[in-house]
């Protein structure tokens, strides 16, 4: 890429993306939320936390693999309306958050751009955000991928036994903590975790794919999963690495398979 790696979408004048979406690049656009962690998260964790997955993991992608990617600008705010009544929470609503996934596909589309990545960081987008790939990909000779980082580094994070801190990803739990831990500990009142704390998942399932969300228990109790007192700077900036390489080498895969399909 001229000048060097250049991997951000936001440092490109408009000639300089035309020229490049002609070349093939995959524009990879991360997905966050700006919501209550409950009493000891800053409400900018998922934010965080994407920011900095996103930027290595494309970084690494391009330096070490030649990956065509470009990385927009993060979605700070996402579908996080059950995270609305404990306060401090910037939120879409469903279809809005829809439609903003839409919309911001069809301009990547409408700027020569035909191959586009939704990178997740909060797990309120999720659904939404497959069903935009969906529609996208339906509405324009275009391929769209879309994920969420812990499900990309599920398997990784298992053999590492990320659980042992807490819930994998959980909300404003051990595992959460632990990553903002090992980003910027100033983001974190570690006077305020709780010892012990009761568990509550954040649905109810039953058989695989399926799902059955109560009123009010969609958060865990008082707005987190779990007790972050296990959370660790260092084992949170080893599952960043596991995450970061998990990804990195995904998006490698998926941007390859997006071109081979011309």
């Amino acid at each position: 890429m001229k000048g060097g790696v250049e991997f951000g979408f936001h440092g490109h004048t408009r000639e300089q993306l035309t020229e490049l979406a002609q070349d093939r690049y995959t524009v990879v656009v991360p997905l966050a939320a700006t919501e209550q962690h409950g009493p000891h998260l800053s409400v900018y964790t998922d934010s965080l936390i994407c920011d900095y997955i996103s930027r290595h993991a494309v970084k690494r992608a391009v330096e070490s693999g030649g990956a065509k990617l470009l990385l927009a600008p993060l979605l700070p705010f996402g579908c996080s309306g059950h995270h609305l009544a404990f306060g401090g929470t910037l939120s879409l609503s469903s279809t809005t958050y829809l439609q903003v996934l839409r919309d911001l596909g069809d301009s990547l589309i409408l700027s020569g751009f035909r191959r586009i990545i939704f990178l997740n960081g909060h797990g309120g987008n999720e659904h939404l955000m497959h069903q935009a790939s969906q529609d996208l990909a339906v509405a324009h000779p275009v391929s769209v991928a879309s994920a969420s980082y812990w499900n990309i580094a599920r398997d990784a994070l298992a053999a590492a036994n990320a659980t042992e801190v807490g819930r994998v990803p959980g909300h404003a739990g051990g595992f959460e903590t632990s990553l903002v831990l090992a980003l910027d500990q100033t983001m974190v009142q570690e006077e305020r975790i709780a010892v012990e704390h009761r568990g509550q998942s954040l649905s109810s399932s039953g058989p695989a794919g399926t799902i059955l969300c109560k009123h009010g228990e969609l958060t865990g109790v008082d707005g987190y999963t779990d007790s972050a007192s296990r959370a660790s700077a260092q084992k949170g900036q080893e599952y960043l690495e596991m995450i970061v390489q998990a990804v990195s080498e995904w998006l490698s895969r998926t941007s390859a398979i997006m071109i081979g399909d011309d």
